[in-house]
């Protein structure tokens, strides 16, 4: 038998409850199967009594090869070389190969065969989901799916595709086999099992991290660096993560076993972070640490004596869930950082001098003193630590507006409940910068950590309070972090609010103190008679001009009004998480009464040129507070750069059987060369997809391709042309053909 590249396109029928039934050749269809009490599948054959005389000639499997060795390609391409695991490690959303030795040459004519895999709990009996594995022609991203690259003899080499979506953890692998005399079934076994993670180096998956110095910190590093101290003496101590450990990838599974959530949530980073946080510390779920704040530590570990995770998630994972003593607000960091890494999520350590708890959702911090200037300690209820550590992990926010995706603080120190539970987050840190405590999860209470004003109250004689002193620079200091390639300490305040002092700061606390217990702490405005929108002209700019806006204020008081717009626009991934700041400025702004007025806004090719992403767009937010009444403007405004279209034009009439020219057309809009393009073409009939390498194409150039093509369809028909190039993406057209009989 020769050699085949591709393998049968098949979509046979199997039981997703058993997974243990297979067919004869005519229906693919049968009993259910049984299972020993180790959950294995039984070897079975359901077949014909023939079948069962004639047993030599049935496609059965022999043994299955995951090529899971930690130096070979699976694990190298996956980047998941480092795990001192002799299991395979994948990544979602990526493809992976595997063998199969079977009792005879696969013939792709009239064998089948499909994979079953089964994600359950590892650690207890609660069953998961089951997937049917296809065998196909050709992969397609976004789904589960196998294809026969590689045939010798009776071996098959498969290349299985992961969907971006996959949930992570352990699946078990099974392969069903057809053929004329029947079917069968090759169980479930200890050895056929591998891990999937998610996968910062796949664009679709929500993790994804475009900086690959980024993504080695933030992933592939087991060491870091935690500091501690006062924003005066910062101390640092060296962090063993130790995610890829021995012992550890199965213990922060475990750990994800023990929220009691479904395996279908296990695919979504966001629940994910959320699970992990609740779980790290042991407060009302026996999760991994025990809280410690004491002077005494008998019976466990001094907080400050750890160095790192792994024994800690080791002691946890082999002592079936007995929560490890002790640990403070570092620990449960270094925790957090490693079991997310090990998972796939990038994720780094985070340390905020003069970290506010706010315990009354007042968005302040209060102190409360009496007539003799003393605190009253039953009711300052708030506090301020000298330093607090918490994580920050990487991810779209689907479930956010558009812009918040990025940077997500998850924190594990017990310290309020939220929705039930003692976790935090994740909480889009863009979110905290701006004041947007409404957005979830646990904003409000991050944002008081970072950038609440500290407020003094007095008791009066009547034994009302009033304020008598404001300090809104206090809270907040040198927020840092390891930096990216080395052991150097960076500061990301920036990150987490404006200058403090700015209009732009003070409008984030008075906006998050709305949302809070003591809304009328800031002054309301006086009026809100002012309105500003952003309008765009028609279909919107074009890739590679000027993108030009108009920003519409309206007063509609009777008399005159003026502002200072902060306009500044960014590009984010059309997952919303935000890559760059392109252009930031301030335009004063007169209305005279009654005056509505549109001012221009423009923005440059040359500035947003060298910073577009693949199916990107821009958000332009604009931001002001009206001098007069101190009404606070603000709106946003998502807009993308139109990519020309591929012209296509057939020549002459379309006749079935005979050939049809067809002739491509697309002019670059940009002042810089194309490298590398790939034109796709397909529709009419076309059984596979038509490369063209065309190469470079000059700036402002026009190309234009002829193709030809013989036509094997009649009725209407549509062909389709796509362009393939890193520097201007969704470039496609369409034609609508109707093909005549000959």
């Amino acid at each position: 038998m020769s050699n085949s590249s591709r393998g049968p396109a098949v979509r046979a029928s199997a039981s997703p409850a058993t997974g243990s039934s297979a067919g004869s050749s005519d229906t693919l269809s049968g009993s259910p199967g049984e299972e020993d009490e180790d959950g294995c599948g039984l070897l079975m054959m359901m077949s014909s009594e023939q079948g069962f005389q004639e047993s030599h000639s049935l496609l059965t499997v022999r043994s299955i090869d995951l090529l899971k060795s930690r130096d070979g390609l699976n694990r190298r391409e996956h980047r998941t070389d480092a795990f001192i695991h002799d299991k395979l490690i994948v990544r979602r959303g990526q493809t992976f190969q595997m063998w199969i030795d079977l009792s005879r040459p696969f013939n792709p004519k009239t064998d089948r065969l499909h994979l079953e895999l089964r994600l359950d709990y590892m650690f207890t009996s609660v069953r998961g989901i089951r997937i049917m594995v296809w065998l196909v022609n050709d992969l397609e991203d976004g789904r589960w799916e196998m294809k026969i690259v590689e045939q010798k003899d009776t071996k098959i080499r498969l290349s299985v595709n992961t969907p971006a979506s996959a949930s992570i953890g352990q699946y078990k692998v099974s392969v069903v086999t057809y053929s004329r005399k029947g079917g069968m079934i090759f169980p479930y076994a200890q050895n056929n099992e591998f891990y999937v993670l998610f996968n910062p180096w796949c664009e679709d998956d929500p993790v994804y991290l475009a900086n690959e110095a980024e993504r080695r910190e933030c992933v592939l590093n087991n060491m870091g660096r935690i500091y501690y101290g006062t924003e005066l003496q910062i101390g640092t101590r060296t962090w063993n993560f130790a995610q890829f450990e021995e012992d550890v990838l199965e213990a922060s599974l475990f750990v994800l076993e023990r929220a009691r959530v479904s395996v279908t949530a296990w695919g979504d980073p966001v629940n994910v972070c959320r699970v992990i946080s609740a779980l790290v510390n042991s407060n009302d779920d026996q999760g991994i640490l025990e809280g410690n704040w004491s002077e005494s530590f008998e019976g466990g570990t001094a907080p400050t004596a750890w160095s790192g995770s792994g024994d800690i998630l080791r002691q946890y994972y082999k002592s079936s869930g007995t929560p490890v003593k002790f640990a403070q607000c570092w620990v449960y960091a270094g925790v957090t950082n490693s079991v997310l890494r090990c998972l796939g999520i990038p994720t780094r350590c985070v340390t905020n001098f003069r970290s506010a708890h706010d315990t009354d959702f007042s968005m302040t911090t209060d102190i409360y003193i009496d007539d003799k200037l003393e605190v009253i300690k039953e009711l300052t209820n708030d506090s301020v630590w000298n330093f607090h550590v918490w994580n920050e992990s990487w991810m779209a926010r689907p479930d956010l507006p558009l812009g918040h995706g990025g940077w997500q603080v998850v924190d594990s120190t017990p310290q309020e409940p939220s929705r039930g539970s003692y976790r935090c987050g994740p909480t889009s840190v863009t979110a905290v910068r701006n004041g947007q405590v409404n957005l979830k999860y646990d904003t409000p209470f991050v944002f008081a950590e970072v950038n609440s004003d500290k407020i003094f109250w007095q008791r009066k004689a009547d034994g009302s309070f009033s304020q008598v002193r404001v300090e809104k620079h206090s809270i907040g200091q040198r927020i840092s972090t390891k930096a990216v390639g080395s052991d150097m300490r960076i500061e990301i305040t920036h990150l987490y609010k404006h200058p403090e002092g700015s209009e732009e700061e003070r409008m984030s606390v008075e906006t998050a103190s709305r949302y809070g217990s003591k809304p009328m702490m800031y002054p309301f405005p006086l009026a809100n008679d002012v309105t500003v929108e952003i309008i765009m002209e028609g279909a919107g700019p074009r890739m590679g001009g000027d993108a030009k806006l108009s920003l519409v204020l309206k007063n509609r008081s009777s008399v005159q009004r003026s502002t200072a717009l902060l306009c500044e626009v960014l590009v984010m991934y059309y997952t919303g998480v935000l890559k760059a700041s392109l252009k930031k400025e301030r335009v004063p702004v007169i209305l005279k009464p009654q005056e509505i007025k549109s001012i221009p806004w423009m923005l440059q090719y040359g500035e947003y040129m060298n910073h577009l992403v693949d199916q990107g767009a821009l958000m332009l937010t604009v931001t002001g507070r009206v001098n007069q009444t101190k009404q606070i403007l603000a709106t946003q405004f998502n807009f993308r750069l139109r990519t020309p279209d591929l012209t296509i034009t057939p020549v002459g009439e379309a006749v079935m059987g005979k050939e049809l020219t067809v002739k491509i057309s697309f002019q670059n809009p940009l002042q810089q060369v194309l490298k590398n393009v790939v034109f796709r073409i397909e529709g009419l009939g076309i059984q596979s997809v038509r490369k063209i390498l065309y190469g470079d194409v000059e700036k402002l150039a026009t190309v234009t391709l002829t193709e030809k093509f013989v036509l094997v369809f009649f009725g209407p028909q549509k062909l389709l042309a796509s362009m393939d190039c890193r520097q201007l993406t969704q470039v496609h057209g369409v034609a609508d053909i109707v093909v005549k009989r000959q």
